[in-house]
């Protein structure tokens, strides 16, 4: 088994890493359940009991890698019955290379988990691109959620500068399967020890991911804007929570004072990847969800797959 630190910040393992990556090894998977979700087959596991929450990843990772690895599985299971999906694109679900398959069908399946599932309404938890996700699905559906928290993402406005950003980044994944433009957006450069983290992080990505997908994701997150006015308007209970040292901080800046119901939460030191692995921040959501809890009507709080 491949262990993943270097995605979190760790330095002793790149050589391991590097190593793993070249010799073909692959990182464990949890199996869980599959559903139909618009055509779309998606992957998700469920465990614990209590009130639902489901955990929402990021960009060219997966459920495993952004929430079980870290220990936020396990530390918001104490409790919570904690449900995660592997986003359309990314995983085991399914990768459609069809730019119309992304952008809100990747808020829309989150939703229609939930129905399938039987859920009535959830506290929703996002992390980077997942941040992204769970923010659009606050102002679209805001009647399905308990509690949401944007983490490691924000409200980021769709400037003309900012689309051709991403149109970059997607086109170096999709062309040349190079994640340096979407590494450099989180804080990873080609400078110094960056350079070595780069090249590692590039291997381990091409390894995980379907390059054509990730570049239409990426595609498509100008889909996933919101509103100023609709941030105004939010009343579902909002959490961010972001490091001190993450470039995507920015749009926890942006939000704060604007969006409804909305705290904030800044764990000291932390990066676009190390800050999963801070013990602040599953305490953090798990302080959330605690004063959230039994908040805005019923849900189902079944334990085990579906």
């Amino acid at each position: 088994m491949v262990k993943s630190s270097i995605l979190y910040g760790s330095r002793g393992l790149i050589t391991l890493v590097i190593v793993a990556g070249m010799t073909g090894c692959v990182f464990h998977r949890t199996q869980g359940e599959y559903f139909n979700s618009n055509g779309v087959r998606i992957h998700y596991t469920s465990e614990g009991a209590g009130e639902p929450v489901v955990l929402v990843h990021g960009v060219a990772v997966n459920a495993d890698l952004n929430w079980r690895r870290p220990g936020i599985t396990k530390a918001l299971s104490r409790g919570h019955r904690v449900i995660m999906l592997d986003v359309r694109g990314h995983g085991l679900s399914d990768k459609p290379h069809n730019p119309a398959g992304y952008g809100r069908e990747m808020m829309e399946d989150v939703v229609r988990l939930m129905d399938h599932l039987g859920i009535e309404k959830a506290h929703v938890i996002g992390y980077s691109m997942g941040g992204f996700i769970v923010l659009n699905l606050a102002v679209m559906h805001p009647e399905r959620l308990l509690s949401v928290a944007p983490c490691g993402a924000g409200w980021e406005r769709m400037t003309p500068e900012r689309q051709r950003r991403l149109n970059d980044v997607s086109k170096a994944i999709r062309g040349k399967g190079d994640y340096a433009l979407l590494l450099e957006e989180v804080g990873l450069k080609k400078k110094g020890l960056g350079r070595v983290q780069v090249f590692v992080m590039n291997r381990v990505f091409r390894h995980l991911n379907d390059n054509e997908s990730i570049g239409e994701v990426i595609a498509s997150l100008p889909d996933l804007e919101v509103s100023e006015a609709a941030l105004r308007e939010n009343t579902v209970p909002s959490l961010s929570v972001a490091g001190s040292r993450d470039p995507l901080k920015r749009g926890v800046d942006a939000m704060t004072g604007v969006m409804g119901h909305h705290s904030v939460l800044v764990i000291p030191g932390g990066n676009h990847y190390s800050t999963l692995k801070k013990k602040a921040f599953a305490e953090g959501l798990r302080d959330f969800l605690d004063r959230c809890g039994g908040l805005g009507g019923t849900s189902s709080g079944g334990t085990g797959n579906k």
